[in-house]
């Protein structure tokens, strides 16, 4: 059996020095960034002295209706603009100096998923939309000391912001189109996907559609998994495995290797956890964006048989590549025959270099052969291997150290 490859990175293209020097300006937005973080504490310094006014004049009895409702505007004011600052700072950060990584991270913000220039001018424009309808507020709830001249000028200004964010809103929807259908149009070569390409480069993922809204929520995706219960890397208790990998586990949760079509092979005892960090990682998967499909090895062996034996395999196959990351699990607990053996063969095959596999098993893969049968057994195991990174965890099981205990307890 051939033996399992390090991931390796791809060479990157060769580009110029004067190129190089040119793309590392970017690096001088960064301080701007770090200076928005500075007036985003000058904010969190104003609203708290605005709420410790408020606070003291009701106590004293000093604070009429009116004074209270400017004052909350006031702080809904200061909490917007914050907000304001934070899309420009994690947002623009992102998008025109580098990327932070936060994907698949659990308190990743919604829009940052998907952030990219255009989204985040609507973004800023819809943000400076509700503070100008804050300040608007505060005029109309202070008529009697706001002169008219104020007022309608202050009006007036408010619809040219909302003009101009819906003028901005629909030139954004067809430039996002445009983009996609260029993308759409361009082949992807296996030697041009790189770990930093977004899921809409990648040829393994459909085109997506211009509305956001029609796309399924993180929490819909993890429902349509089929996962046999939600676990999370979180609850992965580390500690109590023998031998673990921890920090190949950790940058498998940053979702790199789902960009990038690679592979993860789970291999440990009954009872170590496999199922647990495959389901993690899927969960991750389904947060972060991507569409995942669950099922252990024997119901991935009934489908493509099923689709087999209605002529219908290669259009199966085909309606898997909408699923970036696919999970098969308990491999070596049922053998395979020489037939079922060439279904997997196909399905590796077909996602080689394009899409994502997480497997777990009782085995390595250079003991495969005890597990499918055929000529092609070898052949599956060389495709899912390359580029594939394999987490070895030893230990009893959890399952039964937890009976065995509860027994005890008895």
């Amino acid at each position: 059996m051939p033996s399992v490859q390090v991931i390796s990175h791809e060479p990157s293209p060769p580009t110029t020095t004067l190129g190089y020097a040119l793309f590392a300006t970017r690096w001088l937005q960064a301080p701007l960034y770090f200076g928005l973080v500075a007036a985003q504490g000058v904010y969190v310094y104003k609203f708290f002295n605005e709420l410790w006014t408020l606070v003291l004049r009701c106590v004293t009895g000093q604070a009429t209706e009116t004074y209270v409702m400017l004052a909350v505007l006031k702080l809904v004011d200061v909490v917007m603009i914050a907000n304001l600052l934070i899309m420009v700072i994690v947002g623009g950060y992102e998008t025109f100096v580098s990327r932070i990584g936060l994907q698949g991270h659990r308190d990743q913000p919604e829009w940052l998923s998907h952030v990219n220039s255009n989204v985040l001018k609507v973004k800023l424009a819809t943000a400076i939309v509700g503070i100008s309808s804050v300040h608007l507020l505060q005029m109309f709830v202070d008529v009697h000391h706001t002169s008219r001249h104020s007022l309608l000028w202050g009006t007036v200004i408010h619809m040219a912001f909302i003009v101009s964010a819906a003028i901005l809103a629909y030139m954004s929807g067809p430039m996002a189109a445009h983009g996609e259908r260029a993308a759409a149009s361009q082949p992807a070569a296996p030697h041009e996907r790189r770990a930093e390409a977004t899921v809409a480069e990648k040829a393994v993922v459909p085109a997506q559609s211009a509305s956001r809204e029609d796309e399924p929520s993180a929490e819909e995706r993890v429902r349509a998994a089929g996962f046999p219960a939600r676990k999370l890397l979180e609850d992965f208790d580390s500690e109590y495995p023998r031998s673990f990998d921890r920090e190949t586990v950790a940058r498998l949760g940053k979702l790199d290797f789902v960009g990038a079509g690679r592979n993860v092979v789970f291999v440990g005892p009954p009872g170590t956890g496999k199922t647990h960090l495959a389901v993690g990682l899927g969960v991750r998967a389904c947060q972060a964006g991507h569409s995942v499909l669950f099922a252990n090895a024997a119901q991935w062996a009934a489908r493509l048989a099923a689709a087999r034996d209605a002529g219908r395999l290669a259009r199966e196959l085909a309606a898997l590549d909408e699923h970036p990351l696919l999970i098969v699990d308990e491999v070596g607990y049922t053998p395979f025959d020489d037939e079922t053996t060439a279904l997997f063969f196909q399905l590796v095959a077909h996602r080689y270099e394009r899409a994502s596999l997480i497997v777990t098993s009782d085995r390595p893969p250079g003991r495969w052969d005890e597990i499918f049968g055929g000529p092609s057994a070898l052949a599956m195991v060389d495709r899912l291997a390359h580029h594939a990174e394999v987490v070895r965890i030893e230990g009893d099981s959890y399952r039964l150290r937890r009976a065995t205990s509860s027994a005890w307890a008895d």
